[in-house]
């Protein structure tokens, strides 16, 4: 039997909200014709798809992150704002099409300000210069009475929009960027950008654009530490790896995992000589399941019940990490690679819809350290995968444990005794599981096999045996005596 054992003084950090932050991106049908469709009837009256605003306030996202992603390194912000008939019509370099540029930061903000979220912009440093980014930062924050700030309340919004995230450019790194750079280059360019920005509104935060590979990112950390709040981090699981059947993608879980460790180890070198108060902190800005839709630059993935696990999987990480991830942003929102999907007339939820849901919903503030003890068995590619993957959290309020349990088993329930070190739990434990005999199943239009399955259990003093199904996700809700 495996064993799991829960302790509330084992605390890692606070869960920051903004670990379930949202993307989106001028690409395909996520914007157009997914959240802003000028053609349809099911519209408020800014053009807001009103279905997919409800599916997305379900989700209550703490921050969206826009406009890229690959469209930012040739956008140019001055193109999307005023009136919205005289504004041109540009090629989408990054993605193969023409953008209209009727959605814009004014439409942005709104659509921000309708979800009650954050909004975090990403700026132009492919074809973009210091000074367009620092004056988007005016045209958002001025209060003067400046050139920006003033275009801002001639185009209707007389206060601020406050925007405190900024992202410095979208992975420089890569040659399918365009403005592709060396770290040293980006890193010196950066450093300016982000002068120039904190000199227009010293308040706001910026995120610096990792790699995910330890060279570089010891060099943006080196020249932007003190300057910079996160460092970004981009993973899709089965991107750049074959995937050979459900153990694949269990394996991308854990890789998953090892690429926030290998990142989380080039910090701390780096803040070894330097104030631990100023460490930045880690933004894991693109993260989801991709490796199918390819090649059409519309990147239709469909989810299936798999993939639902392993979205899962990568929460758990999120929670295990409390201390160093901050900020993660789903890779989208709508249509493209997401959890939403919509027709002219209706939409579905996609199954890794669910454990966003569903963890977002149900857990606390604080991250608990967790003693497991399961089976697993040894990968040559990622070593060591567990079959109970867990995370947990405590809401001192109600004095509830919130336990996440993902079976990576794929054919197997595992039985696991679940000890609580701080008294006795309450009776009744409420359950809530995304499971289905067929792994492989997935929602579409017609039908929604996969959703969220509530139940309750019973607790036994300070003891809770419970059986996990096999490729399962279970959130337990233990609430002490």
């Amino acid at each position: 039997m495996d064993r799991i054992k829960l302790d509330v003084d084992r605390v890692i950090a606070e869960v920051n909200p903004n670990i379930y932050g949202g993307f989106i991106e001028h690409l395909g049908r996520c914007i157009y014709g997914g959240i802003y469709d000028e053609d349809s009837k099911n519209t408020d009256s800014e053009k807001i798809r009103i279905d997919v605003l409800d599916a997305v306030r379900q989700l209550s996202i703490p921050n969206l992150r826009w406009p890229g992603g690959n469209f930012v390194s040739g956008y140019n912000w001055l193109d999307g704002i005023g009136p919205v008939a005289s504004r041109p019509s540009k090629l989408n370099l990054a993605w193969n099409g023409v953008e209209s540029n009727r959605f814009g930061t004014d439409e942005f903000i709104a659509f921000c300000r309708k979800l009650k979220t954050e909004p975090y912009i990403c700026v132009n440093m492919g074809t973009g210069t210091m000074e367009e980014a620092a004056g988007w930062v005016e045209y958002c924050n001025g209060t003067e009475n400046t050139y920006y700030a003033g275009l801002r309340r001639k185009n209707g919004n007389e206060d601020p929009f406050s925007v405190k995230y900024w992202g410095l450019g979208n992975e420089v790194y890569g040659n399918w960027q365009i403005g592709h750079k060396g770290a040293g280059e980006y890193a010196r360019q950066a450093l300016e950008f982000g002068k120039m920005m904190k000199m227009v509104d010293r308040s706001i935060e910026l995120i610096a654009c990792g790699a995910g590979e330890p060279n570089w990112d010891r060099i943006i950390l080196e020249t932007l530490y003190g300057l910079v709040d996160y460092i970004s981090i981009h993973i899709y699981l089965g991107l750049h790896q074959p995937m050979k059947g459900y153990n694949s993608m269990m394996e991308e879980t854990v890789r998953f995992e090892n690429q926030i460790k290998t990142l989380r180890a080039v910090i701390e070198t780096v803040a070894a000589q330097r104030p631990k108060q100023q460490r930045p902190m880690i933004a894991v800005d693109e993260w989801n399941v991709w490796y199918r839709a390819m090649g059409d630059c519309q990147l239709e993935e469909r989810y299936n019940l798999e993939d639902a696990v392993a979205v899962a999987c990568c929460l758990n990480v999120f929670h295990r990490h409390a201390d160093m991830i901050t900020m993660a942003n789903l890779a989208q929102l709508v249509n493209v690679i997401a959890p939403i999907f919509t027709g002219p007339e209706k939409l579905f939820l996609q199954t890794i819809y669910f454990p966003l849901l569903l963890y977002r919903r149900e857990n606390g503030d604080k991250s608990l350290d967790l003693l497991v003890e399961t089976g697993g068995y040894q990968s040559e590619r990622v070593g060591w995968v567990s079959y109970l993957d867990t995370a947990a959290t405590f809401d001192e309020s109600t004095r509830t444990i919130t336990l996440n349990v993902v079976n990576r088993h794929e054919t197997e329930s595992r039985m696991a005794a679940i000890e609580g070190q701080n008294g006795n739990f309450a009776p009744n434990v409420s359950s809530f599981t995304i499971y289905n005999d067929d792994v492989k199943v997935e929602n579409s239009f017609d039908s929604s096999p996969v959703g969220i399955i509530e139940g309750k259990t019973e607790a036994e003093k300070n003891r809770l045996v419970y059986k996990f199904p096999p490729h399962s996700v279970t959130v337990l809700k233990l609430q002490l005596g």
